[in-house]
């Protein structure tokens, strides 16, 4: 019985046992399979990820516990990886790290990431999440140590839940759209060793009790609108090693509880209000290697304890209001490596330790330091030879001469020592520096000439010498210096010629050498430059005629003026014929004996027939008379010209847009998007004054109506010679007349000549906002709602623009047009792109002519010019339009600059005082000073610290309707 027992409990077990041989279903597996399902995955770099597999422990970027076999760790760093993260992640239960970072994720944080009740680490920076973080994903945080969303496009408030994850070590959220104050409960997380919220639009006051962060090793606010003063207690944060909290809007004095941060190695308030004198007690902060507190409003004499930071190696105190001497304590900063002092007050002689410490960057320019560079110094420079890379004493008093072992700096790529009293002669040494990048040494009181030495400077890129009292030639020595793109020496007392050699330097991009006593004739090679933009040859001795071709075709006539021997088309002056030498016949010769042109020396019976001066007047009158009948000629044939060219604007529909058929030369080629039949120009419509509504960078325009009775507005481009060839041409146009928007001027079509193109836009009747703000101030005046609306469809506008990759340049009041619903529509977009590729040089004069709209980076040659330029454009049009200024203003003896007004009326606390006195009242103030301040964070100087456009819409709609959040964004 009891074996019969055995039998049937063994049978009872056996199919139990045989089916836990079988694989059980895999939850990692199903959840990573489903997360990779709404992934795109362009590189392959998840090809491993089979669904047939068993166990997910060996596929590319996942990491498994040993012990249970169960996701521990994705980290998917840099895999340009794209799509939204789904919730497939919620079956890994046993997931502690969670890292995506670098990749092209859209769409919200996934606020059910949450459940994984095991996560410790989550790191999603570096992507394009947008929308709000959600309060829901920091309530359930059970052991979250690290989160990371930096660098999105995240936006609304930092919630308070954040502030119960009480197991917090780590938070960046840098370099978002987050606004509004600090959560109140923030300095309650006080296992937080690391707090990064930069690069934000973050305000309010920060509050006090941050001490209680007792563990905290780094905090990092800058970037932000924080205001008022830094918390007094901040001195209790005794671990802090890093402290940023610039670009702000931060005033008052430092409190004195700083000077217990001993461990503080990095100490960063620059971009604030901060005022008084450098305290005493920064010296007990003796563990400090960067110090930057520029850009503020300290004064008084720069404290002796300074020389107490053994350790450290940057020290930024420039743009403040510093006055006296260097301390001579500063000797004993034995680390110092960058030292920067510019734009203070400074007095006194250059200290002779400066080039004893072994620096790298010695930065005093703009202040009102006094002596000479003593030679003697050679004696303590041995460790400067080696080390020093900048060196910029611009803006000085400095006297004497430049001392001659200046080419014992070996490792110098910057120097600069213009706005002095130097005297004497450029030494020779110059040709000493091999690194040197550029070397100003203008607008001191320099004579003899340039010494040929100077080819030895083989990496010179930027050569400033104008404004001196230099003689001699240009050496042709200076060919050696091959990556030479800048070479200024206008305004001196050079003479010769230019050399031709100089047209090897295929680099050069601005050259001016104005004002001298320059002679010759200018080297037909310099057509070969293929970058140059500026050629400033004016008020010099040159003759004969301007190169013809390349940058030359367009040059503008200031910059050859003043030399009354040169000729060509630029200078309106014609170049002399030449002639061939006169035929002088001999009568006496036989036609046999002697060939044409031939003289006999012993003719005495007989006179010359025609003298030489004869010849001349006789072909002086003939050039004359020809000259008079070819320019008959080109005026009938230009009038005919311009008469077909216009009657040839005729043309049927098409179906998907429509072409003249003929390819006559004469009458052109025109295409209509729209495929309107029987669209025809009259010539009155370019020739007659009245058709014309307005002139800008691109050419004029004019107004005419179809034969249907609907109105259009003709551009007729005046840029002719730089416009691309009519394959490109068309090219950009047709991609121009694809776009379509609400707030974007519409193209209907264009016509083409080589000599002539017009570009057909839609006709929009209400006139520019230009017109609207300063020209009607006797009628109605715009409402703050027509306002709200014209700022916002401008920003719509302009950011459906950028996501086109299109650069608008040259946004200015003018350019944006009012249709008959009060809408705006941005005009002149693209027309950049018709032509060929340009500098920004090029592009500021010729296209922006907007005084005031033009970003600082146009002016900097090493700064990327990006949509960011429009930003700023768009940026002094709100100011434009809340405050009814135009964005420059000339006043009786000042020039009023919108932008600096408005910050320093920020600064008082006077911006409601800005706003057009013509609204009267009909404004909600809640709304346009939020809109000032966007307007002025638009214009930051720094184009990385302006928001994006589309960030732009949705902080302005934010400003409209502040409680619907971010569902509807347009």
């Amino acid at each position: 019985m009891e074996k019969l027992l055995n039998l049937l409990a063994l049978l009872l077990f056996v199919p139990a046992f045989v089916s836990s041989l079988d694989p059980p279903l895999n939850d990692d597996v199903l959840g990573l399979i489903a997360f990779k399902a709404d992934l795109q995955d362009p590189e392959g770099k998840l090809v491993s990820w089979n669904e047939d597999d068993y166990s997910p422990c060996n596929w590319f970027g996942v990491k498994c516990n040993p012990r249970t076999s169960r996701v521990s760790e994705i980290v998917l760093d840099g895999f340009a990886l794209s799509g939204r993260i789904g919730r497939g992640l919620l079956k890994l239960q046993f997931l502690r790290k969670l890292s995506l970072s670098k990749n092209n994720f859209t769409g919200s944080v996934n606020p059910s990431l949450a459940g994984l009740e095991s996560l410790r680490i989550v790191d999603l920076s570096d992507n394009n999440l947008s929308g709000p973080i959600p309060d829901e994903f920091f309530r359930q945080c059970k052991s979250l140590r690290a989160t990371s969303f930096a660098r999105n496009n995240l936006s609304g408030r930092i919630p308070d839940s954040l502030c119960s994850c009480s197991t917090l070590a780590g938070v960046d959220f840098s370099s978002n759209q987050l606004s509004g104050p600090l959560p109140s409960g923030i300095w309650s997380l006080n296992g937080l060793r690391s707090l990064d919220l930069s690069d934000n639009l973050l305000g309010g006051e920060i509050p006090k009790g941050i001490k209680s962060l007792y563990n905290l090793r780094a905090i990092n606010l800058g970037k932000n609108l924080f205001s008022g003063r830094l918390p007094d207690d901040i001195g209790g944060c005794l671990l802090l090693k890093v402290l940023d909290f610039s670009e702000n809007s931060l005033s008052g004095s430092l409190p004195d509880s700083m000077q217990q941060l001993t461990m503080c190695n990095s100490l960063s308030l620059h971009g604030n209000s901060f005022v008084g004198v450098l305290p005493e007690w920064v010296g007990e902060m003796k563990s400090l290697q960067t110090l930057d507190l520029s850009a503020n409003r300290f004064s008084g004499q720069v404290t002796d304890s300074i020389g107490n930071l053994r350790s450290l190696r940057v020290l930024n105190l420039s743009m403040n209001g510093f006055t006296g001497s260097l301390p001579e304590t500063m000797i004993s900063c034995g680390s110092l490596l960058t030292m920067d002092f510019s734009q203070n007050l400074l007095t006194g002689n250059l200290p002779a330790w400066i080039f004893g410490l072994g620096l790298q960057r010695v930065l005093l320019s703009e202040n009102r330091l006094s002596g000479s560079i003593d030679s003697s110094y050679s004696t303590i420079m041995e460790v400067s030879h080696q080390n020093l890379q900048v060196l910029d004493l611009s803006y000085n008093a400095l006297s004497g001469e430049i001392p001659s072992d200046i080419g014992a700096f070996s490792s110098l790529q910057f120097l600069n020592l213009s706005r002095n009293s130097f005297v004497g002669a450029i030494p020779a040494t110059v040709g000493e520096l091999k690194a040197i990048d550029v070397l100003d040494l203008s607008e001191n009181r320099l004579n003899g000439s340039i010494p040929s030495e100077i080819g030895g400077a083989v990496s010179l890129k930027e050569l400033r010498l104008e404004k001196n009292s230099l003689t001699g030639n240009i050496p042709i020595q200076i060919k050696k210096c091959s990556s030479l793109s800048s070479l200024i020496l206008s305004q001196n007392k050079l003479t010769g010629p230019v050399p031709t050699i100089i047209a090897n330097l295929t680099n050069l991009q601005t050259v001016d050498l104005s004002l001298n006593n320059l002679s010759g004739s200018l080297p037909k090679q310099l057509v070969n430059l293929p970058h140059l933009l500026s050629f400033n040859v004016s008020h010099n001795n040159f003759q004969g005629e301007l190169p013809a071709g390349g940058f030359f075709n367009t040059i503008s006539p200031s910059s050859v003026s003043g030399n009354p021997s040169l000729c060509g088309s630029v200078v309106n002056r014609s170049c002399p014929t030449v002639l061939p030498k006169p035929i002088v016949l001999n009568p006496n010769s036989s036609s046999e004996s002697s060939g044409v042109g031939s003289f006999s020396p012993n003719l005495r019976h007989k006179k010359i027939i025609l003298s030489i001066s004869a010849l001349i007047a006789i072909g002086a009158a003939a050039v004359i008379a020809l000259g008079v009948f070819a320019v008959t000629v080109l005026n009938l044939r230009v009038r005919s010209s311009t008469s077909r060219s216009a009657a040839a604007l005729t043309l049927s529909g098409g179906e998907d847009y429509s072409c003249s058929p003929t390819t006559d030369a004469n009458s052109g080629k025109l295409v209509m998007f729209s495929g309107d039949p029987d669209f025809s120009v009259g010539a009155h419509a370019l020739l007659n004054k009245d058709c014309e509504l307005g002139r800008g960078g691109f050419g004029a325009v004019y107004r005419t109506v179809l034969q249907d009775g609907r109105p259009v507005a003709i551009k007729k481009l005046t840029v002719s010679s730089l416009v691309k060839s009519q394959d490109d041409f068309e090219r950009e146009v047709k991609k121009l007349g694809k776009i379509r928007h609400h707030n974007l001027v519409a193209l209907e079509g264009y016509y083409w000549t080589p000599s002539l193109q017009l570009l057909i836009y839609e006709y929009v009747s209400g006139g520019s906002l230009y017109k609207h703000l300063h020209e009607e101030p006797g009628r109605n005046s715009l409402s703050w709602h027509e306002r709200f609306n014209i700022i916002l469809g401008t920003a719509k506008g302009l950011a459906q623009l950028h996501q086109l990759n299109i650069i608008h340049y040259n946004l200015k009041s003018s350019n944006v047009l009012i249709d008959s619903s009060s809408e705006p529509k941005v005009g002149d977009f693209g027309l950049a792109r018709l032509l060929p590729m340009l500098d920004r040089y090029v592009l500021s004069s010729k296209i922006q002519s907007a005084l005031g709209y033009m970003a600082p980076e146009f002016a900097c040659r090493t700064v990327k010019i990006t949509e960011k330029c429009d930003v700023y454009g768009f940026g002094v049009l709100v100011l434009e339009v809340v405050t009814g200024k135009r964005p420059v203003e000339y006043m009786e003896d000042d020039v009023v600059v919108l932008c600096d007004m408005m910050r320093g009326a920020l600064e008082e606390g006077k911006v409601e005082e800005c706003i057009d006195g013509r609204l009267q009242g009909d404004f909600p103030v809640e709304e346009a000073i939020p809109v000032m301040k966007l307007g002025l964070i638009c214009t930051s100087q720094v184009p990385s610290n302006r928001p994006d456009m589309g960030e732009v819409v949705n902080i302005l709609e934010l400003i409209r309707c502040p409680s619907e959040g971010q569902e509807d964004l347009g």
